[in-house]
């Protein structure tokens, strides 16, 4: 740092300094904890979870899905929050901040450090100034409201986790070269490498930002580095082996990545040279804060993105100049910005997410210290205000913005009113009112998804979901084969279509039909088989096969409650059976002691079965104390002689 730089930062304790950076985390954060998990949480969530039903630790670190597959300390740090909390979002909001606020005070570690490795090459320098500089560095960073989707986003975890690993990794080689014991704190680094390769895959950057930072502010030489450090660069580059098995173990197509998703490379090119330009801005001026940009945003002319592609060239340009120049704070920081971006918006497409805003969660390093030196060089000694005021204006944003994520409501609502084009977040905004029984409305947000994109399988289904529920079951039921026709392996929306036809006269022959197709693709699909068991029920003569079809389902997953229900209902039509079927009711009442309709029906068979009278009695109180208007509960209660 030049001596004009230096006096906007006074001498500050590092202790200090890295309190007020835990401190800023918290205050930025604390309105987090009640925000509900959102989009791929949903998803995610349920598939962490699996692991509790006799699963394998290889199967917790390494689930075969397509959310978290490949990232094995990724799946534990959700799998431990389960354990810990169940579905309780709390936990998951905790881990995430204290990952945050770690990442932070290794940001903090990273900039210290590096003004103490140019303090020794120019004594000169204030002996407080590297301790100050990094802390505003930290400071902007740490509460910048674009770092909320990688903080309060549960899912985008992946993200800051795997830049705590990354920050780590560069901690450990600086702290190597003013330290008695080198290898101890080479170690360290490695090992944060492997771990960030272990959380997600952006951290193949990691062993190229360390060579590039060692030739900028230790060795003379890209060579003199590693012939200096072999076995440590060595150790990095072999955690790209690491990635590449886990990437192989995983579907990266699954995810919507690579050539085959649909996108071509250059498009996507395209597509980036734009959107890194966004991102830059978004970080000096964070408005809008879209939650999810959509995957509608890809540019296929060169014409339009021109000016874009010529402000990244005078970046890259910039960044050049000022290494020629000797500037090295500068030069490492605009060259470290592409370089972090580079996996995710060059070449490789991401075709379902072009843009994310939590992929600047590390980049935005590299524009906090741009704009600390530069604010320190255009305001002096008033610098320290400028900055304070602008850490304090950041938090404030970073918590009104954390507002926006409190119900799945507020947060569509808003990303519909920022990118009314995007049909996934129409999509999602539908969902979200379905859920609030708003059916009316969430109808027309699916109508409005389907028009933006006639293709989008997952809208259509939805549609026909809403409109099914809705008593519309011959338009639900066009909907579910137009969707069909895109999506023809989704063995939901074939048991969903079986039970929209199911509602319509004449149509049973389609159901069964459809609900066998279901289970064609998914022969452990446990509704399918119950819904199917029904249908058959409708039939004459085909009480056996219905019995299979439950006994199927419960083969699969024996606590499945209408399975148990359903059975004991086929079962006592038939005199033989009888002992079979209060079994299966009995089943179904231990897995819900409240379950009205069980105690019900089985105080009928009760009832109707020689010497189980007071066993009936006593179910029929059960459906009084938990219904007493129930009309079914008022008829048994007759029978048995009970006064409502």
């Amino acid at each position: 740092m030049k001596a004009p730089a230096e006096k906007a930062f006074p001498a500050l304790p590092a202790a200090l300094a890295g309190a007020a950076i835990v401190f800023a985390a918290i205050l930025a954060y604390a309105n987090t904890f009640q925000v509900p998990f959102l989009m791929d949480d949903l998803i995610g969530f349920r598939l962490l979870a699996a692991p509790k039903v006799g699963k394998t630790l290889g199967d917790l670190l390494l689930p075969h899905n397509s959310l978290a597959g490949g990232r094995p300390l990724l799946n534990l740090t959700f799998a431990l929050n389960q354990a810990w909390s169940g579905p309780a979002v709390w936990s998951y909001h905790l881990v995430n901040l204290v990952i945050h606020a770690s990442a932070g005070l290794a940001l903090f570690g990273v900039t210290w450090r590096t003004g103490r490795l140019l303090r020794a090459a120019n004594p000169g320098m204030s002996a407080g100034a590297p301790v100050a500089a990094g802390a505003c560095i930290a400071l902007l960073w740490t509460v910048h409201p674009l770092q909320t989707e990688a903080v309060t986003y549960l899912s985008q975890r992946a993200e800051s986790l795997m830049g705590l690993f990354y920050l780590v990794t560069l901690y450990g080689f600086i702290r190597s070269q003013q330290s008695a014991h080198p290898g101890r704190w080479l170690g360290l680094s490695a090992a944060a490498c492997f771990c960030g390769m272990a959380t997600k895959e952006v951290m193949v950057t990691a062993p190229v930002l360390i060579l590039l930072y060692d030739r900028t502010f230790v060795s003379r030489s890209f060579r003199e580095a590693v012939a200096k450090r072999p076995v440590y660069y060595g150790a990095l580059a072999s955690s790209w082996i690491l990635l590449a098995g886990l990437m192989c173990s995983a579907s990266a197509g699954a995810r919507g990545v690579g050539i085959g998703a649909g996108v071509g490379w250059a498009s996507y090119l395209l597509t980036e040279s734009r959107v890194v330009v966004l991102y830059g801005k978004l970080a000096l001026w964070p408005a809008p804060l879209v939650f999810d940009y959509g995957p509608d945003m890809l540019e296929r002319e060169v014409l339009p993105v021109l000016p874009f592609a010529l402000l990244l060239l005078a970046g890259l340009g910039a960044a050049v100049a000022c290494y020629a120049r000797g500037r090295k704070v500068l030069g490492f920081a605009m060259a470290s910005f592409f370089i972090l971006l580079a996996p995710t918006s060059s070449f490789v497409p991401i075709a379902g997410q072009p843009m994310a805003e939590s992929r600047m969660y590390l980049p935005l390093a590299a524009v906090a210290t741009l704009l600390t030196v530069g604010v320190g060089r255009a305001f002096g000694r008033s610098a320290r205000y400028v900055l304070g005021a602008l850490v304090i204006a950041l938090a404030a944003l970073t918590v009104a913005r954390n507002h926006d994520y409190r119900s799945a409501m507020a947060i569509w609502e808003d990303t519909v009113l920022k990118r009314p084009n995007n049909a996934r977040a129409q999509n999602n905004l539908g969902t979200a009112l379905k859920y609030l029984s708003r059916e009316d409305e969430a109808v027309e947000h699916f109508k409005t998804a389907l028009r933006l994109n006639p293709d989008y399988a997952e809208a259509r289904f939805n549609l026909a979901d809403t409109l099914l529920s809705s008593g519309h079951a011959a338009e639900a039921a066009t909907q579910f084969q137009l969707g069909l026709e895109i999506k023809p392996d989704n063995s939901v929306a074939h048991c969903d279509l079986a039970n929209a036809l199911s509602a319509l006269p004449g149509r049973e022959v389609e159901a069964e039909a459809s609900y066998r197709a279901a289970l064609r693709l998914n022969p452990n699909f446990t509704d399918a088989h119950v819904n199917l068991g029904n249908l058959l029920l409708r039939k004459p003569g085909n009480t056996a096969e219905a019995i299979s079809q439950y006994e199927a389902a419960l083969r699969i997953d024996p606590g499945h409650l209408l399975a148990h229900y359903f059975l004991a209902g086929a079962l006592s039509t038939q005199p033989e059976s009888r002992d079979a079927a209060i079994a299966q009711y009995e089943a179904a009442l231990r897995l819900r002691p409240d379950f009205l309709e069980g105690h019900i029906s089985l105080g009928n068979l009760l009832l109707d079965t020689p010497g189980h009278r007071a066993e009936a009695f006593a179910h029929g109180e059960a459906a009084l104390r938990l219904n007493p208007t129930n009309e079914a509960a008022r008829q048994l209660a007759a029978r048995l002689g009970l006064t409502p």
